[in-house]
């Protein structure tokens, strides 16, 4: 049988004009700003003239520990929504913009896969509507005011030592983690270290991915701290004037983006802060706002729950003051192999023992996600070469776990493949069993706050942090930013912070690299092991096999 990719069945869409698909929705198409035919932005005043209205159901799609034989987070996550549009429920997808990053270097794109897709799938993967360049630009025009600001006789009394901001670019590019700039003489400013981050790791994405309009947004701005005087004071980007310019250029970035999926249900692809080194969710605007004109609205986290849902339920919940009604962790029978030792080569061969094996990685999932007071289904994302036996494992496994375990072929069947799973999500959705409450309360110690996410999520028996980073600490708690709350920047393929310790191990530590003050953002980046803000690309980055095939039509995305 012959497999169409991702990109091919993307392109054989009918697609519906993307009023159709606003007017679902009830917005009328005055308030949609169109970006072609296929994709719009919903204008602010729409968005102001909703807020009386109540809220759907909020479904957040989240998976186990990420494997190189691919969960399929974001293909499950359209999937549903095409199911329980199926069985007549009004639904939505709210999801995360792809970066170029991924695209280019290993992980691929951000629109799902098979038949549960978001389309324009190639623009999704590419520009889009523009946000993550004018996002990159305002990040970097900060960086030009800071340089300028010195060179024009450092009226702030800016320590140059002490300059925290970075510059960042959409790109996977080792050798820009740590530079020199301004060398070449005495017209070039002054000559300091520094270094690139991604896109996806700026503050700037941050905050726009929790901010609630353009006034949130430019004092959230504001509020970032830039650099450090000799006595130690903050400089504020607010200091540096640069937050009105910003906002300018994120005035467009900040509206919400609509598209639809392969069975034009509505999309909302807003935002895209990675998961291992940001917060991994999509923007709070687009979340709410989707909860306004649907009945059910299924949202995904980045990577593993161990960082995408627990920093879902912790930073954005928290912030937005939102709670989901029943959570899907995805797991695949492949990925179950892996985590049982089996190599990717000989996945395809039947292994009902290295399945049990595996499934403890599952396990602590289900319980860390219980753990927040929420009721949980797993979805077994299905893949041809499964087994009856090893499906069976996986759901007799769950059972134990007291949840249930139900097979989707959404990347087959699109939604009709999802249906057993949408009516599960309902049951669960309107029984009232959630009782959402976050990991640590606001006013905690930062560190302890640390500890509670090392001990109680990653099951880790210590947190090991010199003393410069627990006085660092110390000073922002005095600062008042210790009602803060954690965002962990670790590997996303192990509960540890060895990427090579699958399973869920126990009695590792958690060793802390680096502690980063987002004060605009309203969180703390505690960096651990070797997780890096500026990724590198593999030996052999997808970016060898993109190219425009003779029709002009873009090959080897997906």
């Amino acid at each position: 049988m012959t497999v169409k990719s991702d990109i091919e069945i993307a392109r054989e869409a009918k697609k519906r004009p993307i009023q159709e698909i606003g007017a679902g929705l009830g917005i009328p198409s005055e308030h949609l700003l169109p970006y072609g035919h296929d994709k719009a932005k919903i204008g602010q005043d729409f968005i102001n003239s909703v807020q009386d209205r109540p809220n759907g159901k909020l479904i957040l799609v989240t998976a186990i520990n990420p494997t190189p034989a691919g969960e399929g987070k974001t293909t499950t996550t359209v999937g549903l929504v095409d199911g329980l549009n199926k069985i007549g429920k009004k639904a939505a997808v709210c999801i995360r913009e792809a970066s170029l990053g991924p695209c280019f270097g290993m992980k691929g794109g951000a629109a799902g896969g098979g038949y549960a897709q978001v389309v324009p799938m190639e623009e999704m993967n590419l520009h889009f509507t523009g946000d993550f360049h004018a996002i990159t630009a305002a990040h970097n025009l900060l960086s030009a005011m800071i340089d300028n600001h010195i060179h024009w006789g450092n009226e702030l009394e800016i320590d140059e030592r002490r300059v925290t901001w970075r510059r960042v670019m959409d790109m996977n590019d080792r050798a820009l983690r740590d530079i020199v700039t301004s060398l070449g003489g005495v017209a070039n400013g002054f000559p300091r270290q520094t270094g690139f981050d991604i896109t996806v790791a700026s503050e700037v994405m941050a905050i726009l991915c929790l901010s609630r309009d353009l006034n949130d947004l430019q004092k959230r701005l504001g509020d970032i701290i830039v650099a450090y005087r000799r006595d130690r004071s903050p400089i504020y980007c607010r200091d540096i004037q640069a937050d009105g310019a910003m906002t300018v250029l994120l005035k467009d970035a900040m509206q919400p983006n609509l598209v639809q999926t392969l069975e034009n249900n509505p999309a909302f692809v807003h935002g895209g802060p990675f998961a291992n080194i940001a917060h991994g969710c999509n923007s709070v605007i687009a979340t709410t706002t989707a909860l306004k004109l649907a009945d059910y609205v299924v949202t995904e986290a980045g990577f593993g729950a161990d960082l995408g849902a627990e920093k879902f339920m912790n930073i954005k919940c928290r912030k937005a003051g939102i709670a989901p009604d029943a959570v899907v962790i995805v797991a695949t029978v492949r990925a179950m192999k892996m985590n049982g030792g089996v190599a990717k080569a000989d996945l395809g061969s039947e292994n009902v023992e290295a399945v049990q094996k595996g499934c403890p990685n599952l396990g602590r999932h289900i319980a860390n996600v219980k753990s927040f007071g929420v009721p949980v289904v797993v979805a077994i994302n299905h893949f041809i070469t499964d087994t009856d036996a090893e499906v069976q494992a996986v759901k007799d496994y769950v059972a134990k776990q007291g949840s249930q375990a139900i097979v989707s072929r959404h990347w087959e069947l699109g939604g009709e493949g999802a249906v057993d799973l949408a009516k599960r999500v309902v049951e669960l959705a309107e029984s009232g069993w959630s009782h959402f409450a976050p990991l640590y309360p606001d006013d905690m110690p930062l560190f302890q706050k640390i500890e509670t996410i090392a001990k109680r999520i990653y099951h880790a028996d210590e947190v090991l942090a010199d003393k410069k980073i627990r006085t660092q600490l110390r000073d922002w708690e005095e600062a008042g930013y210790g009602n803060l709350p954690i965002c962990m920047a670790k590997t996303q393929y192990s509960f540890s912070t060895d990427p090579n310790l699958r399973g869920a191990p126990t009695g590792h530590s958690v060793p802390i690299r680096e502690v980063r003050l987002s004060a605009g953002a309203g969180f703390v980046v505690v960096i651990c092991g070797e997780i890096m803000t500026m990724p590198g690309l593999p030996r052999h980055p997808a970016a060898e096999q993109i190219h425009l095939n003779d029709l002009g039509q873009i090959e080897g995305l997906f």
